[in-house]
């Protein structure tokens, strides 16, 4: 819901660093990977409740996450690998930091972190799902047209997911209240995108359909 506006108030700020990783050699894949593995690294310290330690690699995940995709347009090597690989492993990321969680207190938060767990997958399936049939009929991307692939809205995004990880590493006692209403405004996310996918999808191959038989 708030990448649109986050979005082009933090681009500017990452152009200083893209340049010097340019400057250093360093490909947007290879940005991608090792954010991906210093993300990777919050699972353990998560798990042995060092809660700022690991908020701390949430962040450079993040900020690795906005870099790569910057890198990729700066030097003109965006492509839809590069977007394969950073949404596979974004995703992966993303349900590493519940279960974390979960291990850090199986008792408390197992319950919660697994109704959070689905519906991270409902989130993810429903926006690659879209993607692939928005791939086919060669939809625009009014919003995010520097995305690899059709980036369909929802109520919770990847802004909104940041700041649910941020407070979850603030207030680690609260997690089991915090999963619960998170992964309830992500299942409205996937109700939304399942309702208006669907009807946009079918609107498309009905237009396709009348354009066939002209």
């Amino acid at each position: 819901m708030l990448d649109r506006y986050i979005t082009p108030v933090i681009k500017p700020l990452l152009t200083p660093m893209v340049v010097q990783l340019d400057k250093r050699g360093i490909s947007a894949d290879q940005l991608t990977v090792a954010g991906f593995i210093v993300g990777l690294c919050a699972l353990p310290l998560l798990a042995f409740e060092l809660w700022y330690a690991a908020l701390f690699m949430i962040i450079l995940n993040r900020v690795a996450d906005g870099l790569d995709g910057a890198l990729a347009r700066y030097t003109d090597q965006s492509s839809s690998a590069g977007g394969f690989l950073d949404i596979t492993l974004d995703f992966l990321f993303y349900a590493a930091v519940p279960f974390g969680f979960i291990l850090a207190n199986p008792d408390q938060n197992a319950i919660a972190g697994a109704f959070l767990l689905v519906s991270f997958i409902g989130t993810g399936s429903s926006f690659l799902a879209f993607a692939i049939a928005a791939e086919k009929f060669s939809l625009d991307k009014p919003q995010f047209k520097y995305k690899s692939f059709y980036y369909l809205n929802g109520l919770t995004e990847g802004t909104e997911t940041i700041a649910f990880f941020v407070a979850l590493c603030i207030w680690p006692e609260h997690f089991a209240v915090l999963a619960s209403l998170f992964a309830v405004a992500c299942f409205i996310t996937v109700f939304t995108r399942i309702h208006g996918g669907y009807h946009t999808l079918k609107l498309q191959q009905s237009t396709a359909k009348e354009m066939s038989n002209d």
